[in-house]
């Protein structure tokens, strides 16, 4: 998303660069000098876990939202938010039968800056007190080369626009009692924010108008 230029300056001090993953990887194996019924038996024992129909709740402790824009014009800067909440269902054998309704705190952004934290709570960006969520609701998911497109409406300050991720399922299974059925993907995008009415530091090249987004979910089947 957009990112502050009040009383600091970007650009110095820790840079925030987080690779967040979600999701949960599958081992594999290969068994060797088997025959018969033991070669079945271990083929079977590496083979994937079928998919389970039924929806995912969003795990806020191992889902994050990354975001990346362009500080005065010669390098990039990330910052997250750390508060993720919603619903998902994916079948990659059946990508339109999907659905994603995902909603982000917009007040738990985090720049690794206490005051420009502040400012982008402020409406020069996110205005938080009169939009307290950044939302995200599916329309459509369809295969795409080795991944999908993922298509729905985001609605920032209160303004409604269509966008287009790349969406790659990580992988999915059951993880026993405690952790239960689950499944994990990761979408990347791009929007205009001046597309939304957030066109602070857009004039004079101080914060691009471009920016990208990953998220990264982990849900467990309800």
């Amino acid at each position: 998303m957009a990112c502050s230029c009040c009383s600091v300056r970007w650009g110095s001090g820790s840079m925030l660069a987080l690779g967040l993953a979600a999701g949960v990887m599958f081992a594999g194996g290969m068994a060797m000098g088997l025959t018969g019924k033991d070669a079945a038996a271990a083929t079977a024992a590496v083979a994937p876990e079928p998919m389970k129909a039924g929806g995912f709740k969003i795990d806020p402790v191992h889902s994050g939202v990354v975001y990346r824009i362009r500080h005065v014009g010669v390098s990039n800067f990330w910052g997250r938010f750390n508060k993720v909440d919603g619903m998902f269902s994916f079948d990659p054998a059946n990508p339109s039968s999907s659905m994603f309704d995902i909603t982000i705190d917009a007040a738990s952004v985090d720049s690794n800056n206490k005051q420009r934290d502040e400012h982008l709570k402020s409406p020069d960006f996110f205005n938080t007190k009169q939009f307290p969520s950044i939302t995200f609701k599916s329309k459509e998911c369809r295969k795409s080369g080795e991944g999908f497109d993922l298509v729905g409406d985001m609605t920032l300050l209160g303004k409604t626009m269509p966008v287009t991720a790349k969406l790659t399922h990580i992988g999915e299974g059951d993880r026993g009692e405690r952790m239960g059925y689950r499944s994990g993907v990761e979408a990347t995008f791009t929007f205009k924010r001046s597309d939304f009415g957030m066109n602070y530091g857009i004039k004079g090249d101080a914060l691009g108008d471009e920016v990208m987004v990953v998220v990264a979910l982990e849900g467990q089947r309800q």
